[in-house]
């Protein structure tokens, strides 16, 4: 369990990981968009690689996870306001929860 004051982060970051690394793949299945897959696994690889750290109380778990909710939220929510598309628009709900979640967690540390 993570012994620097982040108990229970881990959760929402593995769970963030998998919904893009899902979305990434399954964008990946139905248009064949390359950017899709790749943009997914990552990021859903960063929030996986934050959730491993948190819940190991290595350092520079939060911050992986808000860099993660970061990229996310900058590639999707411009789209969201373009284009008013479902997928979008659930990907910047998505960052949106990450950024509130980590940023507030960030934000005690300082």
């Amino acid at each position: 369990m993570a012994s620097n004051g982040c108990q229970g982060l881990e959760l929402p970051s593995y769970i963030l990981g998998a919904l893009t690394a899902t979305g990434g793949i399954i964008g990946f299945a139905k248009t064949g968009s390359v950017p899709s897959v790749v943009a997914g696994v990552g990021v859903g690889i960063l929030y996986g690689l934050g959730a491993y750290r948190i819940q190991s109380g290595e350092p520079y778990g939060i911050e992986l996870s808000l860099l993660a909710s970061a990229v996310l939220g900058g590639s999707s929510i411009p789209r969201a306001i373009r284009l008013r598309k479902p997928v979008p628009v659930a990907l910047s709900v998505l960052a949106s929860f990450g950024l509130l979640t980590f940023g507030n967690a960030f934000r005690k540390t300082l």
